[in-house]
């Protein structure tokens, strides 16, 4: 089967890039290199190709209220024109996608979700729609398309590119004209925007945004860059980090989980694992010894298997190893009673060899934002 190609590929052909499969699209995973560009991105701006991100809109009377009932994290306290970072959860609490929500007002909101999920999440809002009386779902994903600029020289290059007004946008907030929308968010752990547009204006906004934005260092970035820059801000990606069998509380986003909301979906569930205690939680790790930690590798500790890997890479901007994973809470130095045995060693087993490792907060490059 035939990957589908964004109306932006023939721009990334003609740059070189080098393709990748991404869920059913053709994407760039590299122009030059994944170092390269990561550092441009910490340094300068990067420009990405977001196309393959899905866009669902809820529109109707009742639209503000059918989203509290599906999201763990509160719009109704969300202001017009302000974005919210969230988790869909199932019935039991896991994760069905983590997801951006963009509220235009109390009848219209945009779901922003992952490339990996987009029919998906659809089938799960429209299944659980019954309620939604007059209101409607539309997935808009074919329809729109969208480029990102991430990086410190962000705000400079959409000032020239867009104006004032968009450039000053605050984090975390976004504008509608002429049915483009523009955001400040990201997710690479700098500062960045969001542009969302018909898609067959996009090679148009890429030009325009290239042309503007060389003079001040912007080049394009692929999905390998994007990987390792999220890795170091601690930004979860759906398929790894979360899934419909890990919860908001293990994931290490337990606050976007509102419990004093009257009802939402998983809310039973997760009130259950707060009470007895999660048994797993997402960590993040450096490796002591020369490796790479890939997905699905194991924790040890006295040489029993405590945990697995989620994310690893080598960090391009701390010239070290670093991975995401879940470990066994009883491990962890909270859990730890004082005058309790000293904390065991760590290693990650790569290949039959098990390589030092240890526990390390996140996001692991401290000038990474948290949270979008």
């Amino acid at each position: 089967m035939n990957n589908i190609k964004t109306s932006l590929y023939e721009i990334h052909r003609k740059l070189g890039a080098r393709f990748t499969e991404f869920h059913g699209f053709e994407l760039p995973l590299e122009y030059t290199s994944i170092m390269e560009e990561h550092q441009t991105v910490r340094k300068a701006a990067g420009l990405f190709d977001l196309s393959h991100m899905g866009e669902i809109e809820v529109r109707g009377k009742d639209a503000l209220k059918f989203i509290q009932r599906l999201i763990p994290n509160d719009a109704e306290k969300l202001a017009d024109g302000k974005v919210l970072y969230t988790p869909l959860c199932n019935p039991k609490g896991g994760i069905v996608d983590d997801i951006i929500v963009y509220r235009f007002s109390k009848e219209r909101l945009l779901l922003v979700v992952n490339a990996s999920n987009i029919q998906k999440d659809f089938q799960w809002i429209e299944n659980n729609a019954a309620s939604f009386s007059g209101g409607k779902v539309i997935n808009r994903s074919q329809e729109l398309g969208m480029v990102a600029i991430q990086g410190p020289a962000s705000q400079r290059i959409m000032e020239e590119a867009a104006g004032k007004e968009k450039a000053n946008l605050p984090h975390h907030g976004f504008i509608e004209q002429e049915g483009t929308i523009i955001s400040r968010t990201g997710y690479t752990g700098e500062d960045g925007f969001e542009v969302y547009a018909p898609d067959n204006r996009c090679p148009e906004l890429w030009e325009r945004f290239i042309n503007v934005g060389q003079p001040q260092g912007l080049r394009p970035v692929g999905l390998g860059a994007r990987d390792t820059l999220r890795l170091e801000a601690g930004l979860l990606l759906y398929g790894n980090d979360i899934d419909d069998n890990t919860t908001p509380l293990e994931a290490g986003i337990a606050w976007t989980v509102k419990f004093y909301k009257e009802d939402f979906v998983g809310k039973e569930a997760l009130l259950a694992q707060q009470a007895s205690g999660v048994k797993k939680r997402l960590v993040g790790l450096e490796l002591l010894e020369r490796g790479i930690a890939r997905t699905g590798h194991s924790i040890l500790a006295d040489s029993r298997k405590i945990g697995y890997v989620t994310s690893g890479t080598f960090s391009p901007s701390l010239q070290k190893p670093i991975a995401m994973g879940y470990v066994e809470t009883d491990f962890l130095p909270e859990k730890r009673q004082a005058g309790a045995e000293p904390e065991k060693e760590l290693f990650v087993e790569i290949r039959g060899r098990q390589l030092k490792a240890r526990l390390v907060g996140l996001p692991f490059y401290k000038q990474c934002s948290r949270r979008l």
